[in-house]
């Protein structure tokens, strides 16, 4: 994260007042003319995970040149032109190098060129130039370090792990969602009015969270705000664990160089004074800095236009032939496999019947999920007549309307059919019932096992992969026997599918239908989404086919599925009924890679997306049998319930001081979101109810 491209300068990083530096090139032609042995100047390269910079000293330690540059992981692309406008000027003078930074391992040890971690380099310029710094907070591209200092043990060193949230990737991605650069994100939030939560662990949850702000008609700035402060917290969350950030506070990196609210949002959250805060003129150099002061130990030294040509070299890059790089299986040998495969693997589908031919009343499923609405109708028999799949885009209440309007105008030239029972399953169950009226809530999870057991009755495992969650139901003799989910990170999920499809310029199914031709599917990984699109443009830099890359993304959903969510060791604990269900399984790339990666068939129904709208309109039908028929409903009416007023409210109720919205619906019940308890505004009714005894429920139900 940054917000500057390629700049060089000549001004002090430590002291503007600094005297002027010395020019290199003078100084050369002076030590020729007194037949002296030119000095040896030193350079310090960090080449990070999103940017390079170069720093170039006098024997004395005085800045001579720096330059930073976003490298778009095109290493070689950008190093040249680094190295070229600063070699213009001291093409003869003898430079001994240093390399650091996550990106620039692999040079060093290729060229045979020094290297000096990226922490430890840090830690040299503090202790050299700011020994009164308690803590040292460092936030990179991908990733962030904390570094506690102490006169009596050696330096506490925290590091961000298999999660980039925090850090500058994250904020560039939040910006582009809001369509406005890092600066003005940054500019924007200096007139913000309040803070509100933001899950910053993952990009795709505070994805989610924005999308909600936003349909909550937050002001832009509040939001942008609110983005910066959950990039801190993430910080002293995951890296201090319980340490104490003790003033004065050496600040480094890009976002804090060029983000000013970020510096503000940290002197907020921790309640720091001006002078508690050291931030270096230019902190984003501070580790090329330190790798500069390190290469003074060097023996070797050469022009920069020669340790130009080693950097540069294919070799010194990690640009590998074709048929060196690490490859996975491909989906399928040839066309003829694949359309071979497309006719003849399971495939459930779900009893249909056209909507004119439905047995009366109908029984809604809505499965409104955290990036998609879906919602499925049963007639009396249990045949579906109506389906749809639409993202919400951060609106469910409105996506709900319109589906419904839309099964409305579907029913146009026959008498509208009465809604006999309605069920909701997902992310926002509780707001659409309180919306539309509903009575009935479904647990997705027991919603998704519904469906499947209706579709394959032996079925032993369950993957669920929606927008943003992912669900494995283990069954044993048709009842649950375990349920795991993905907790803090969706990296594997449908909107990770979906945004890296976008951004290769695909639709969903162009994706999957490239994937599946793939020959030499790329090996991405498991890691987190900020994490894998420096390895998508990693395989971009070395030319590799977009259907490489879409199916090489296939195989890292089922892996993340498999061996960070699952943490499966043996295939057979699958058992031998697997079905798959999401919208992340209309992918058929994403299909066969479980197949392949598991060994075993996988049956998946002809729509894996409704399979929650259909577990929950199966519960509705359920319901209303049991009950002998109930009370119908009319669809023009709930066609037009999504109406509602809404407002802002705040909390008093405690020391959390919630911003609470509050919606307030055409028949003038209310439903409140953004508290975090129910102490005040309450959703459940103003009557509260004694709590059930989960054990005595059990042993009831287990000894009659």
């Amino acid at each position: 994260m940054t917000a500057k491209k390629c700049s060089g300068s000549n001004a002090s990083l430590l002291s503007p007042s600094r005297r002027q530096q010395p020019d290199p090139l003078l100084a050369l032609q002076a030590a020729k003319q007194h037949r002296q042995p030119p000095q040896v100047y030193l350079a310090g390269l960090d080449v990070g995970s999103t940017t390079a910079k170069l720093v170039i000293l006098d024997s004395s330690g005085n800045l001579c040149v720096q330059h930073y540059c976003r490298h778009g992981s095109n290493v070689l692309g950008v190093l040249p032109k680094i190295f070229g406008e600063v070699a213009a000027r001291i093409c003869d003078v003898p430079i001994s190098i240093t390399v650091t930074g996550s990106a620039g391992i692999g040079i060093a040890e290729s060229c045979e060129i020094p290297f000096i971690q990226e922490v430890n380099a840090s830690i040299d310029v503090a202790r050299r130039f700011f020994p009164q710094a308690s803590t040292l907070i460092d936030i990179g591209g991908e990733d962030s370090k904390i570094v506690f200092f102490s006169p009596e043990r050696p330096p506490d060193i925290r590091m961000n792990g298999s999660c980039a949230g925090g850090t500058g990737a994250f904020i560039d991605q939040m910006a582009e969602l809001l369509g406005v650069s890092p600066e003005r994100l940054d500019a924007l939030a200096g007139e913000a009015r309040r803070i509100h939560p933001i899950a910053s662990r993952c990009g795709v949850f505070a994805k989610t969270d924005i999308q909600n702000l936003l349909s909550r008609k937050i002001d832009l700035p509040d939001i942008c705000a609110s983005i910066l402060h959950a990039v801190i917290l993430q910080n002293l969350a995951t890296l201090a664990h319980g340490m104490a950030v003790r003033p004065p506070i050496l600040l480094s990196g890009g976002p804090f160089s060029f983000l000013t609210n970020l510096r503000q949002a940290l002197r907020r959250i921790l309640k720091l004074a001006e002078s508690d805060v050291l931030t270096p003129k230019f902190g984003q150099y501070l580790p090329a800095w330190g790798a500069a002061l390190a290469s003074g130990k060097s023996k070797s030294a050469d022009t920069l236009q020669r340790w130009c040509e080693r950097m540069c070299s294919p070799a010194a890059c990690n640009v590998a032939p074709t048929s060196q790089r690490k490859r996975l299986p491909a989906l399928f040998d040839d066309q003829k496999e694949f359309l071979a495969w497309k006719s003849q693997r399971a495939v459930a589908d779900i009893p249909s019947v056209p909507l004119q031919l439905a047995a009366p009343p109908l029984f809604l499923g809505i499965d409104s999920g955290s990036t998609t609405t879906k919602l499925l109708a049963l007639d009396a028999v249990g045949k579906m007549v109506f389906g749809a799949y639409r993202p919400n885009l951060g609106a469910p209440l409105e996506t709900v309307g319109a589906v419904l309007r839309e099964l409305r105008s579907a029913c146009a030239g026959m008498p509208l059919p009465r809604i006999g029972a309605a069920a909701v399953t997902g992310y926002g169950e509780d707001l659409i019932r309180a919306a539309f009226n509903l009575r009935l809530g479904i647990v997705e999870t027991f919603a998704h096992w519904r469906g499947a057991m209706l579709l394959d009755p032996d079925v032993s495992f369950i993957l669920d992969i929606g927008g943003q969650d992912m669900k494995a139901i283990f069954v044993n003799e048709r009842s649950i026997q375990r349920i795991e989910i993905n907790e803090a990170c969706s990296s594997g999920c449908g909107s990770f599918i979906e945004g890296f499809a976008q951004t290769l310029g695909l639709s969903a199914e162009e994706f999957s239908q490239k994937a599946c031709m793939s020959r030499e599917p790329c090996d991405l990984g498991t890691r987190c989404t900020v994490f894998m699109n420096s390895r998508i443009k990693q395989a971009q830099r070395e030319k590799a086919a977009i259907e490489d890359i879409a199916a090489g993304l296939a195989y890292a959903v089922i892996k993340n599925a498999l061996y960070k969510v699952l943490k499966l060791r043996d295939p057979k604990e699958l058992g031998g009924h697997i079905v798959v269900q999401g919208g992340a399984f209309r992918n058929m790339a994403v299909v066969r890679a479980l197949e392949l990666l598991t060994g075993q068939t996988v049956s998946s129904p002809s729509r894996p997306e409704l399979m929650g709208a259909y577990g929950a309109a199966l519960l509705a039908r359920e319901q209303y049998e049991r009950n002998g028929g109930g009370d119908m409903m009319d669809l023009n009416r709930l066609c037009s319930q999504d109406g509602r007023r809404m407002q802002t409210l705040h909390c008093n109720g405690c020391a959390n001081q919630c911003s609470v919205t509050e919606f307030r619906f055409h028949d003038g019940h209310k439903y409140f979101i953004g508290n975090k308890c129910e102490r005040i505004f309450v959703n459940r009714g103003e009557e509260k109810t004694a709590g059930v005894n989960i054990f005595t429920l059990r042993n009831r139900n287990v000894f009659l």
